[in-house]
């Protein structure tokens, strides 16, 4: 089966070495989810891991009373279910679907099994939760420290970070939850944005029309997570792309591959500028 959707692969699951893919092959599956489908409730059983391509997901607490904030998000650069091979299935937390698309699934007892094989998927495995534990504790920094603006605008880069185009599809309300704060704030917040020529809102619709001005509105927490991202996942870029390069040319028999200069182009990444390396 295909890695990726479309032009899109998972990076951790295209970063791996080709012996360790030729073990999950036969249990991967693709699944297709709306916007909105929870992938794991709290304290609920953990079936399955998940591997985004196109789809997008969001790790979410929620209170006794019903309050909900975002811990992480997480795209085509990442995995849902780190908890399986941390040794704790159980969790807290829960993880919802915020942008529909396709997902790469793994059976739980596959990745633990080939986790405690203690090689390569287990280091890359590692890497990753190291950069998405970074990303949760500055989440909750940003959330004590930083203005609702900033905390939007690092929401919203994070969010375009993992999608194909400019536009993301949001409610005034999912975003008010997410952010842990008062749908009138995020209103004024938007609004205030769109003022400044960064974004048009609209409803359940926000489109960046300025990424770089809307990069120093934000604090520096989306340039932490960025960079930290980039010096724990280079590596698996690299793989993952030689890896989607050779996947195209299988998929292409005919064509003269072993030519310079008609090897297929690398497959665009859905996270570029996070996995790029940093000084």
């Amino acid at each position: 089966m295909s890695l990726s959707c479309g032009t899109r692969p998972n990076l951790l699951i295209a970063g791996l070495p080709a012996t360790v893919l030729q073990r999950l092959r036969p249990q991967l599956e693709t699944v297709a989810l709306p916007q909105g489908q929870a992938l794991y409730e709290p304290g609920g059983e953990m079936s399955y891991a998940y591997f985004p391509t196109s789809a997008v997901v969001s790790r979410e607490l929620q209170t006794a009373d019903g309050a909900l904030m975002q811990l992480a998000v997480v795209g085509n650069e990442g995995m849902v279910g780190v908890e399986l091979f941390l040794g704790g299935a159980a969790k807290p937390s829960c993880a919802v679907v915020q942008s529909a698309g396709e997902l790469l699934r793994l059976p739980a007892r596959t990745i633990q099994d080939e986790f405690e094989r203690a090689g390569s998927a287990m280091h890359l495995l590692l890497r990753y939760t190291q950069a998405l534990i970074t990303q949760v504790a500055q989440t909750v920094v940003c959330a004590r420290h930083h203005s609702l603006e900033q905390r939007l605008c690092r929401l919203l880069l994070m969010s375009l970070d993992r999608i194909q185009g400019d536009e993301i599809l949001e409610t005034q309300e999912r975003i008010a939850n997410m952010l842990g704060v008062r749908r009138e704030g995020v209103t004024g917040a938007a609004l205030h944005l769109q003022t400044l020529g960064l974004i048009r809102y609209g409803r359940g619709h926000i489109r960046v029309l300025d990424r770089s001005r809307l990069e120093k509105q934000a604090c520096e927490c989306y340039a932490v997570v960025k960079k930290e991202y980039g010096r724990l996942l280079h590596e698996t870029l690299q793989a993952a792309n030689l890896a989607s390069v050779s996947e195209a040319a299988t998929d292409q028999p005919d064509s003269p591959t072993h030519l310079p200069g008609n090897a297929p182009a690398p497959v665009a990444m859905a996270y570029p500028s996070a996995l790029q390396r940093t000084s």
